[in-house]
């Protein structure tokens, strides 16, 4: 068997009982991921401290190398216009960053493997927990909250990077395939892929059970952050809603957690999200701050598994800069030198190039990577509100994010109307949200182009659009030759 069919089928069968059972340390710190190997899948779900280990787990798997140790984020501003590649690693991202990839390029490949292996490590977990007997109903629900969140955030990732976006065809193509049930072996390798659509309808029914079984909030601060909790499946929901191009959807999830219709916004009920009134203390100091809806925790012995956000962007190895050329979102003239974002770019010396320096733990890299923040709700939410008509809404939730910022900024009056705020909104997101993954995903839902842009190694990118070959993921080499029904 060639080695990367094995690789493929091997990231299927269950890791939950061998080496991801993880407990939180009683210190309230950090995410401790040591094992217990000698466990048996018949005896694993036998006491409540066992139960919360494979719990955090399953947080744990969510953290490997292509997903919330960094890639994933990298992945998602990388093909757009504000990095520019300046080595020659083409391993940390350069294909994807030139969209040159292909269905055997390492990053397609592993992230993908990768996902499903967390889907299949969430279907198993729900499996057994669904026959323990040694947890109330009530927290037997809230884990199972948790499972149900983290299956439709790694299946919103899969069907936004491998399939095309909803709003080109309302969901008609062709997506990923929807595994739902625990497999222990390669028996069910073989499955075709669902449309676009019903991938999608698996995620919100995913996250609406999420919502309801999940806690109001936890105990502490730490597990209100790097734990999912009902806000944050609501939270999710406004992004998979904004990618669908429901925007009614959008406005009828967000008012959960953002009733006001004037500034200040926070969320009334559960964990009180609220935009920090310093956004570099989010990065810099405080990484549970009421802001961080859900951010994957790093710590000195639970490091990102490769290469970091802070060694890509920042330091060490510094992979990509910031895109200074007039496409480049550091070039907007609207984003002041007064604005408190400004700190995260910065002009390195020894390279002669700017860089993103919301990430800067390096030796050990313990920034936390965030997942969802406040601050994309509400410009979730201006968008959506400005889409179903309420132009003075999605003005106020614009103004929350530029003025938390920059207190003094004045939105022209151009930039405001309804023919331009849809465009001011988009600018806000690239600004506030730069560096954190999410700018690939918003040209894909509008169907726009990945341009061209600089490049200062070999690595030459090419532009491509919705009709293009690398327009999305190929779907992987070793999934075809594993899966006979992939392409049917």
């Amino acid at each position: 068997m060639k080695r990367y069919n094995l690789i493929t089928i091997l990231n299927r069968i269950p890791i939950l009982f061998l080496v991801i059972f993880v407990t939180l340390q009683s210190c309230d710190n950090k995410l401790d991921t040591s094992s217990e190997t000698s466990l048996s899948s018949a005896t694993v779900f036998d006491t409540e401290a066992r139960i919360e280990g494979l719990t955090n787990g399953l947080y744990k798997s969510m953290k490997a190398g292509n997903l919330y140790s960094g890639y994933l984020l990298l992945y998602g501003d990388l093909r757009a216009e504000d990095f520019v590649c300046r080595t020659e690693n083409a391993l940390t991202g350069g294909y994807v960053w030139s969209n040159t990839f292909a269905n055997t390029t390492g990053d397609i490949t592993n992230t993908w493997e990768q996902l499903y292996s967390v889907i299949n490590n969430v279907n198993n977990y729900i499996t057994g927990l669904e026959s323990s007997e040694v947890i109330s109903a009530t927290q037997k629900n809230h884990y199972l909250g948790e499972a149900y969140f983290l299956r439709g955030l790694a299946y919103f990732h899969l069907v936004t990077l491998y399939a095309q976006p909803y709003t080109k065809d309302q969901g008609t193509s062709k997506g990923i395939p929807l595994r739902l049930i625990a497999e222990n072996s390669s028996e069910h390798n073989d499955l075709a892929r669902s449309t676009v659509a019903e991938v999608y309808a698996q995620i919100v029914d995913d996250l609406n059970k999420a919502e309801q079984l999940l806690p109001e909030s936890y105990e502490s601060k730490l597990k209100n952050t790097t734990r999912a909790h009902k806000n944050t499946a609501i939270a999710l929901k406004t992004r998979v809603f904004l990618s669908k191009g429901e925007y009614a959807s959008v406005v009828s999830e967000a008012i959960k957690i953002v009733p006001q219709t004037i500034r200040p916004f926070s969320a009334t009920t559960g964990v009180k999200a609220t935009l920090q009134d310093d956004v570099t203390s989010i990065f810099y100091s405080d990484y549970t701050s009421t802001e961080s809806i859900l951010s994957f925790p790093m710590t000195a012995s639970d490091t990102p598994s490769g290469v970091s956000l802070s060694e890509a962007f920042y330091a060490n190895r510094i992979d990509y800069v910031l895109n200074n050329s007039s496409t480049g979102i550091i070039s907007d003239t609207e984003w002041r030198e007064t604005d408190k974002r400004r700190t995260f770019v910065t002009f390195n010396t020894t390279i002669g190039e700017y860089t993103l320096a919301k990430f800067k733990h390096v030796s050990p890299s313990i920034d936390y990577v965030p997942a969802i923040r406040y601050a994309e709700v509400l410009l979730n939410y201006a968008e959506a509100a400005a889409k179903t008509g309420n132009l003075s809404l999605a003005v106020e939730l614009l103004k929350a994010v530029r003025l938390r910022s920059d207190n003094s900024y004045e939105f022209s009056e151009s930039a405001l109307s309804a023919n331009n705020i849809e465009a001011t909104i988009a600018k806000e997101k690239r600004i506030e949200l730069l560096g954190e993954g999410l700018r690939a995903t918003d040209i894909l839902r509008k169907l726009d182009i990945f341009p061209v842009k600089p490049t200062l190694s070999s690595m030459n990118p090419v532009a491509v659009g919705p009709n293009d070959k690398n327009y999305i993921f190929p779907i992987p080499n070793s999934e075809i030759l594993t899966n006979k029904l992939i392409n049917q």
